[in-house]
């Protein structure tokens, strides 16, 4: 009894220690967010700023800056993408355990071969374009809304555990399909819908490949595809001064890198919580169980 809380406790010390390592890279970049520029450029990073600085986020933030609008559009296409992506995912998975469903197995695999193989970028953006994804909202959500065969597999296999009983029984009071997979197995299924909700939240929000190829409207530019040109300017701009060709003012390019990534992860962060319950539980019986 005695070595059984003995090791409860150390396997908490252990996993308490590693949780406070991994937080320092995090920490790291929150302090070199708010350091000047010039003492990066001399001191290099370090957790405690030499000089406080808010250069970063008045840049990210200033009044011509389109930051506010590049969330908006991310947050829009996130939810919208995330709530369809997961539907259509999940209506999927009950074609595929419902047993009625005459080649349900021949779908499996044909899915699971675009696991394997890629149709390649052309017939991708020829597709697109054919579909008139350009230049607007849909063009961020729709390329990326056919379901990853990953998360098909793991909303397929967390089904099979539900007892074909309750199937049996909904039918026999006359219940559709439509009724049992959303009356019936939506229930039951939170936990991988939990599961696959945060992974196609964490697609959508870092998203930033649609923007380029399909979008040339800087009104719809996701916050990610508008941090990284930002990033791309202030470098264009530091290496044009170390030529002579451009204005010496000092651009906050590390710190920025910096505060672009604590505004790029604070949402997923702050999301995260809310689905962590189901997050272990899902992935696990949803990859296992066959």
């Amino acid at each position: 009894m005695l070595s059984a809380k003995l090791f409860d406790h150390l396997n908490k010390t252990i996993i308490t220690i590693i949780s406070l390592i991994c937080t320092l890279p995090l920490l790291l970049v929150i302090m070199v967010s708010f350091t000047d520029e010039k003492a990066i450029q001399v001191n290099g990073y370090s957790f405690l700023p030499e000089k406080f600085s808010l250069d970063a986020y008045k840049l990210l933030f200033s009044g011509n800056s389109p930051l506010l609008q590049s969330y908006f559009i991310s947050i829009v296409v996130t939810v919208i993408g995330t709530i369809l992506a997961v539907t259509i995912t999940f209506m999927a998975g009950y074609t595929l355990v419902a047993k009625h469903v005459k080649y349900r197995n021949g779908l499996a695999m044909f899915f699971f071969i675009t696991m394997v193989f890629n149709t390649g970028l052309v017939p991708w953006y020829m597709m697109s374009t054919s579909l008139g994804l350009k230049n607007n909202i849909w063009a961020l959500i729709i390329p990326s809304l056919i379901f990853n065969p990953f998360n098909l597999f793991l909303v397929r296999n967390f089904m099979k555990q539900i007892p074909d009983s309750l199937i049996e029984a909904a039918k026999m009071d006359g219940a559709s399909d439509f009724y049992i997979a959303f009356r019936v197995f939506f229930p039951l299924c939170m936990p991988v819908l939990a599961t696959i909700t945060l992974f196609y939240g964490i697609a959508y929000w870092n998203n930033w490949f649609n923007a380029i190829m399909l979008v040339d409207k800087p009104d719809l530019y996701p916050l990610q595809y508008l941090l990284f040109k930002l990033n791309s300017e202030i470098s264009m701009i530091q290496s044009m001064q170390g030529t002579g060709t451009a204005p010496t003012a000092t651009l906050p390019n590390e710190s920025v890198k910096m505060a672009t990534a604590i505004l790029t992860i604070g949402p997923i962060v702050l999301f995260y919580p809310f689905l962590q319950k189901y997050f272990v539980r899902g992935l696990l019986i949803g990859s296992v169980k066959e």
